[in-house]
């Protein structure tokens, strides 16, 4: 397989990781950095680049959910929303900080957009959170930690 096939993969598996679909972006940055074949550095920002975009595009969908949060199709239920928000509205920009965590992550990247967080802030927030999990779980698969 290509370079190239590689890290479009890994981007594209991070993206969707980081919206409400199921995808485990961790897996497969594990099963590259194993195997050995590529740089884990270029591994790590490719994934992280993706985690990133995909909670971007959470943020986007929070901007504009008011118009289409009580159709059928639309992917946060409005116990997790509202959860969220609850959340987001306790702790405020910080709580961006747990945008890598599971279950609660992605809901609060789009509960960001829904109250309106500046974009700046959220990219700079969720950059962090997301390049430090890629980065500890870079250190732990490799052993260096």
């Amino acid at each position: 397989m290509t370079s190239l096939a590689v890290y479009a993969g890994l981007f594209f598996t991070a993206l969707v990781a980081a919206t409400i679909l199921p995808m485990q972006s961790e897996a497969a940055l594990v099963a590259l950095l194993v195997g050995g074949a590529w740089p884990a550095w270029a591994l790590v920002a490719v994934v992280s680049a993706g985690n990133v975009a995909g909670s971007v595009i959470n943020w986007l969908i929070g901007r504009g959910i008011e118009r289409f949060r009580d159709r059928r199709w639309f992917p946060v239920g409005p116990a997790a929303l509202e959860r969220a928000q609850r959340w987001y509205q306790r702790y405020g920009k910080w709580s961006l900080l747990l945008s890598w965590a599971p279950v609660i992550g992605d809901p609060l990247t789009v509960a960001a957009g829904v109250l309106r967080e500046p974009f700046a802030m959220f990219l700079l927030l969720v950059t962090l959170a997301k390049v430090g999990r890629y980065l500890v779980l870079a250190a732990v698969t490799l052993s260096v930690i």
